[in-house]
């Protein structure tokens, strides 16, 4: 048995963890954990992420704002290649759901003629769309890089990164959380971050820590090809009611989703057929685009609070903190997340652009 103690414990190597692990380690020695055997295996792994500064809570929008900075010039060295990829997203109204549209239209979308959409996208059905409305400044985000990069970040900061580390047993004692790993292994630290993604309630009652709600929520996905159209340079393409979307991938094919959110315990996630189903049902009313074959499919699990908000901060015991409830826009706001938890521990005054997020994400608020 091995015990190692370090300054910050962080369970969970997805990009809760990398992104808070990497800026605690300016500061903290920091032990993150990781029960897989490779890190970011489960949401992080299957996310293909697009930021949208209108999408999300009221905190993760404010979030998302103090993000952008840094996917657009990240710091010397973090990464070699573009975090940031131009990709607008177009919104389309049937009938039935214009004025949901046009309500929209102060949430950052722009109205667009339908000649305008359909230069864009010619698979738009004529008997269908009636309205669109487009963002013009969202882009799509490299997820393995943005990840890697913060934990290359935690590395060279003297982080250290253990796979395989499952913690079967976590407890508080003489000022330290303990936490035990199946393999017998002890890291021990004042301070410990739950960014266990879907796990996070199951990791803070074991720790003894009262649970926040966290429901994870199955969300599908899958590739087709789009026959005769290219679509490498089509924006992102949803339905204002949130029931489907499509965005290009690897340049000649498109990714659909159905935008499910099925309950869930905490897994590996899954792909029902049902839902692939859906999705092809959903996209093909509003896009003429026949699919003969799905080349691949998938699924992963995004974890909301009750109130759909983040949870970032301390909880009602000394030291442990919670980085969880990332709902569906954990990538677009990693960047900034991580450096407000960072702050929190560390007993600063959050950065000015952080501090309208600070009561909305703090984890007290589920006390009642």
């Amino acid at each position: 048995m091995d015990r190692q103690i370090f300054d910050a414990i962080v369970i969970g190597a997805g990009i809760a963890g990398a992104t808070s692990g990497a800026h605690l380690s300016a500061t903290h020695r920091v032990a993150l954990l990781e029960a897989e055997d490779s890190a970011g295996y489960h949401t992080t792994g299957r996310s293909a992420a697009i930021w949208i500064l209108s999408y999300g809570s009221a905190d993760a929008r404010i979030l998302t704002g103090a993000s952008r900075s840094f996917f657009e010039a990240p710091p010397a060295g973090f990464t070699e290649v573009s975090l940031a990829h131009a990709r607008p997203v177009l919104t389309l109204a049937s009938e039935q759901d214009r004025t949901e549209l046009e309500a929209s239209l102060d949430e950052g979308r722009v109205p667009i003629t339908l000649d305008a959409a359909r230069a864009m996208v010619p698979a738009i059905r004529a008997d269908h769309t009636v309205a669109a409305a487009i963002e013009y400044d969202s882009f799509d985000i490299d997820v393995a890089a943005l990840h890697q990069g913060f934990l290359k970040l935690l590395r060279s900061r003297g982080g250290d990164l253990s796979l395989r580390s499952q913690a079967g047993r976590i407890w508080y004692e003489a000022g330290l959380w303990h936490a035990e790993t199946a393999g017998g292994d002890i890291f021990a630290a004042p301070v410990i971050v739950n960014a266990a993604g879907a796990w996070g309630d199951v990791v803070a009652k074991m720790a003894g820590v009262r649970a926040i709600g966290l429901q994870p929520k199955r969300r599908t996905a899958l590739i087709i090809d789009p026959g005769q159209y290219d679509t490498a340079n089509w924006p992102m393409v949803a339905d204002i009611g949130h029931s489907w979307y499509v965005r290009p991938e690897a340049r000649s094919k498109l990714m659909v989703s159905p935008a499910d959110e099925t309950d869930s315990e905490p897994c590996d996630a899954q792909p029902d057929e049902l839902d692939v189903a859906i999705a092809i049902d959903r996209m093909q009313q509003a896009l003429d685009i026949p699919v003969n074959r799905v080349e691949h499919r998938w699924a992963g699990l995004r974890s909301f609070t009750r109130d759909r908000g983040l949870a970032i901060g301390a909880s009602e015991m000394p030291g442990f903190y919670w980085f969880c409830g990332q709902g569906g826009y954990g990538i677009q706001t990693a960047p900034a997340a991580g450096r407000l938890l960072a702050q929190l521990v560390r007993g600063e005054e959050p950065d000015a652009d952080l501090r309208a997020a600070l009561a909305p994400t703090n984890p007290l608020r589920f006390a009642a």
